[in-house]
């Protein structure tokens, strides 16, 4: 290989790489609506004892996922500040069966459950504020008062 087609080759790489980077990080972090009817109950996940009134955020995460105690805080924030929301953390370390079942991916994967336990939406990776509030305004908007 000559020298022209090694460095058009790294050239292609170094670009397909940078379109991916960019593709992936313009859909980490989003809130997709799902379209499944998927519904869970209190005690089908583990440190699911109950439902919130409003929404449960349920956070999958692993013992070695870097952003995972960042969005923990993070979730547990926003539940607190929101009346009517509550978080789980669900730890994927030891329980490959759950990962499989949910098609989890990467961690933190949050879903996002009604009131009657029925998934709303899903975010891959760290949530978004903005993406998240918008989420939770639309099963349970706050008065115009309280913002």
């Amino acid at each position: 290989m000559n020298v022209w087609a090694a460095i058009g080759v790294t050239a292609g790489i170094v670009a397909l790489a940078a379109v991916l980077a960019v593709v992936w990080r313009a859909t980490n972090g989003r809130a997709r609506s799902v379209d499944a009817d998927r519904t869970f109950t209190p005690g089908s996940l583990p440190g699911l004892d109950g439902l919130a009134p409003g929404a449960t955020l349920v956070q999958f995460s692993t013992a070695y996922c870097s952003n995972c105690p960042a969005t923990r805080r993070f979730l547990s924030r926003v539940a607190d500040e929101r009346g009517g929301v509550a978080h789980v953390d669900v730890d994927l370390t030891h329980r490959p069966d759950l990962a499989k079942r949910f098609g989890i991916l990467q961690t933190p994967t949050v879903f996002v459950l009604d009131g009657a336990g029925r998934l709303v939406s899903r975010i891959g990776g760290a949530p978004r504020r903005d993406e998240l509030v918008a989420v939770l305004d639309r099963l349970d908007p706050l008065p115009e008062w309280s913002i």
